[in-house]
């Protein structure tokens, strides 16, 4: 059995940007941003470096244009800030990076979760949100306790087909019990079977290990979700290929009785995330991707599309062959039929009944983004 490209694991950060720019389409939620276009590509996003519960936010700044103010708005979580409650502004000065705390808005103050964004009259803007919340010890006046402002997230780091799936987390709240559930792909584990728990102790990065379920062994994916019991739960989840992939190990040679290694075939379970980011882009005639976490050995056909289909049944490229390079350059010539066009999707996936496939877009501009270099 074969497999798909990721859904997200956890969420906080989103960008977007403006004509001429290039932008990653990870299936995973990004920073805002918004540029002009240029030969290279900054992106002005923001992070969240503290928080006082109920009192305040401070905020990092990075590759802001220099020369603008910034209005700077709070909302509820969901929003992406638009259309909050002024909290002040910011004023980029030399641009680039620097640091601002605003007041939470007395609306906002009970929430657990805020989204902030700031918003230039050029159209430059970013957003960003973050816990309004409190763990570990007990909250007194006198003893306000730490504040959580990461995003707790996980990763899967192995997988025993049918047996269990072995998980690392980030960043997680200390001294929290978060149930842990697998269901159905696409569920995002919620509402779906209980298969242990797991404590976070002192938080941060923690390796634990689960069982599949009766019920799922035989899925090809499944999702897994771990999440607290309190009325503004933290969570994340994630999902995972239940299978493995092919790597032939026997180095037999068929015209000599005598030789071999008698190893036979080995199995190695792929529990990565394929994805590519667009890295140049020449107007109407190519562009060229980075790849990352691609299973090796496997023949990818490239189609482009239009923008929004995620290069499903779209024109036709090339195959995209990777041997044993999970992370490499290609260049792929842009579709007659797509020439003149302002966005494009791109795709790659094999030709298994359960593919591996990734997909992104891009600008129909020349452009080339620094990531890449």
């Amino acid at each position: 059995m074969f497999h798909s490209i990721f859904s997200p694991t956890q969420f906080g950060r989103f960008w977007r940007h403006k004509a001429g720019a290039v932008v990653l389409l990870l299936v995973v939620l990004l920073l805002g941003a918004g540029t002009a276009a240029s030969s290279t590509l900054a992106i002005p996003t923001i992070s969240i470096t503290s928080v006082k519960a109920g009192e305040s936010v401070t905020i990092q700044t990075y590759n802001y244009p220099a020369g603008q103010t910034f209005t700077v708005r709070m909302n509820a979580m969901g929003t992406l800030g638009a259309g909050g409650t002024i909290v002040g502004s910011l004023d980029s000065g030399a641009g680039g990076s620097m640091s601002a705390t605003f007041p939470i808005p007395d609306g906002l103050k009970a929430n657990a979760q805020i989204a902030i964004r700031l918003d230039s009259p050029q159209g430059y803007y970013s957003y960003n949100w973050f816990y309004n919340n409190t763990t570990g010890t007990v909250v007194t006046p006198g003893n306000p306790g730490p504040i959580y402002t990461g995003i707790p997230t996980f990763k899967i780091t192995a997988v025993t087909e049918g047996k269990d799936v072995t998980i690392e987390t980030n960043n997680f709240p200390a001294n929290m019990s978060f149930n842990v559930t697998m269901g159905k792909m696409y569920t995002r584990g919620i509402g779906g079977i209980s298969v242990g728990t797991l404590n976070s102790g002192n938080g941060g990065t923690l390796t634990a290990t689960f069982e599949i379920p009766a019920e799922l062994v035989n899925d090809n994916r499944i999702s897994i979700r771990a999440q607290t019991a309190h009325a503004n739960p933290f969570y994340a989840y994630n999902w995972f290929y239940n299978n493995s992939t092919d790597v032939d190990n026997n180095n037999s040679d068929s015209g000599n009785s005598n030789s071999g290694n008698g190893t036979g075939g080995a199995t190695a379970v792929y529990t990565g995330i394929p994805t590519f980011t667009v890295c140049t882009v020449n107007k109407d005639s190519e562009v060229t991707i980075l790849t990352k976490n691609f299973p090796t050995n496997q023949s990818f056909a490239v189609t482009m599309g239009p923008m929004y289909t995620s290069g499903i049944g779209g024109y036709y490229v090339k195959q995209l062959e990777n041997g044993d390079k999970a992370s490499d350059r290609y260049t792929f010539t842009i579709p007659t039929e797509l020439k003149g066009s302002y966005r494009i999707s791109i795709r790659t996936q094999t030709a298994h009944a359960y593919p591996y496939y990734s997909y992104n877009w891009f600008y129909n501009n020349s452009t080339t983004m620094d990531h890449c270099q």
